[in-house]
């Protein structure tokens, strides 16, 4: 078994797994060229070019783990609602999901439409031999707040309005989504995926008991459609959250930059592994401000069941691919 797939079941490893979210993408200029003229949506529907794109960082980088390349509104595209990722912004929705009908008229997910994703998956699996491969859906509170919101958004305040203001057009609202998520995950577990990670990337801005009431039961419905390969629940700002999102169903909790791993873990409880949680942007500072930051994580790891490196979020546009190599260096005891 696979370092990272020990780790994610607290089992013991020989060193320390490691990943990054976003690790393939706009930092490594291999990517940049293959993506040249290509719209994201495209990129993410084209299987040779998701399986180069997945590929690259395990090249450069001797990670882990690969993560498929995709967006997590590949499914709401493919079931048909009207999207786009526009560049610089991000998911854009043409008819913004905000009253009983909107909800009523969103298009649920025939696996069938997102075949180009499962080839990609197939051909991955074999590429890679031994390197696990990471499938991922976004969860449906993350999802419902782009279609809400009608695109990213700071305060997320239409859609903490709809969540507080109208809890059954909600509820009907995370049905749609978790059905829609789940049967993306499915799809990716039935190609051959190692492990899957719900993005729930927005989360943090709720309360504990809005979490519980009004988003955790349908990413428990996500995760449990999944019971076959090791889970990972990932949020930003989840401090308050993280023992509840490891009861919505997880085998790891994804951890940011704001909280050490050993209280991460302490929080969370010792049936859980952990997965983080370097901070992104200390990339850009001096290699030893490096080093010593990511020593400290793996410290911080050492004392929890099960410890996959990574970052507190995804790695950052202009983050110098050198740097993530080497961070890998010392994780692995190599440097």
């Amino acid at each position: 078994m696979s370092d990272f797939l020990a780790a994610c079941r607290r089992e013991p490893v020989t060193t320390t797994p490691v990943w990054f979210m976003r690790q393939a993408g706009r930092a490594l200029p291999e990517y940049r060229k293959v993506r040249e003229g290509v719209a994201m949506l495209e990129a993410c529907r084209t299987p040779d070019l998701v399986t180069e794109i997945t590929l690259q960082p395990v090249r450069r980088y001797d990670v882990d783990a690969a993560i498929l390349f995709s967006d997590i509104v590949v499914p709401l595209h493919a079931a048909g609602v009207d999207l786009d990722i526009v560049p610089g912004t991000g998911p854009v929705v043409a008819s913004p999901v905000r009253t009983e009908a909107d909800v009523a008229a969103l298009p649920r997910l025939d696996p069938s439409t997102v075949s180009d994703v499962a080839v990609a998956v197939r051909t991955l699996v074999g590429e890679l031999g031994d390197v696990p491969l990471i499938g991922f859906a976004g969860a449906p509170f993350t999802l419902a707040s782009y279609l809400v919101e009608g695109g990213p958004s700071r305060d997320l305040a239409r859609t903490k309005a709809l969540m507080y203001g109208e809890p059954l057009v909600w509820a009907r609202l995370m049905d749609a989504l978790a059905d829609i998520a789940a049967a993306y995950l499915r799809v990716q577990v039935d190609a051959g995926v190692a492990a899957v990670q719900l993005f729930d990337s927005w989360v943090g801005s709720l309360p504990l008991a809005a979490y519980l009431e009004h988003v955790q039961p349908w990413s428990a419905r996500v995760l449990a459609a999944v019971p076959d390969v090791p889970r990972i629940h990932f949020g930003v700002g989840t401090g308050e959250l993280l023992a509840a999102m490891g009861e919505a169903g997880a085998d790891v909790v994804g951890v940011d930059w704001r909280i050490p791993l050993a209280e991460a873990s302490r929080r969370i409880g010792p049936g859980y592994a952990v997965q983080g949680n370097l901070d992104p942007s200390l990339l850009g500072a001096p290699w030893p401000a490096v080093e010593a930051a990511t020593r400290e994580v793996l410290a911080s790891g050492a004392q929890t069941p099960g410890h996959v490196f990574n970052l507190g979020h995804g790695v950052l546009p202009g983050t110098d691919p050198g740097v993530l190599a080497e961070v890998v260096r010392v994780v692995h005891g190599r440097a």
